[in-house]
């Protein structure tokens, strides 16, 4: 688990997703010894579906042990690694969310 982030303020969802969606595209050319996006953009897939699996695991024990905080925290580490993925294999944002809208009506 990592350090809780203090003082959380309310932010809006949509705007927060496309803002880190843009500085993960922005990573695919940056040097992958500089940065931990770049490596997961470019190092095995295995390596970081693993990750993403690893997260998910930490979102459902927070879930299960009631604690918000924590919860909170581990969800941002679930949608940052799984946006990493969506980027490696050029699934974009707003195709996310048509597939969202279709499974809604």
């Amino acid at each position: 688990m990592g350090v809780r982030t203090a003082n959380v303020q309310d932010g809006d969802i949509g705007a927060t997703l496309e803002g880190l969606a843009e500085v993960i595209h922005g990573r695919r050319g940056a040097s992958p010894e500089e940065s931990y996006t770049a490596r997961l953009l470019s190092g095995e897939a295995d390596s970081l579906l693993k990750k993403v699996a690893e997260e998910a695991t930490e979102v459902v024990m927070a879930a299960k042990d009631d604690d918000h905080d924590h919860l909170r925290y581990e969800a941002a580490d679930l949608v940052y690694h799984l946006m990493v993925v969506l980027e490696r294999y050029g699934v974009t944002l707003p195709e996310l969310a048509g597939e969202l809208d279709a499974r809604r009506h």
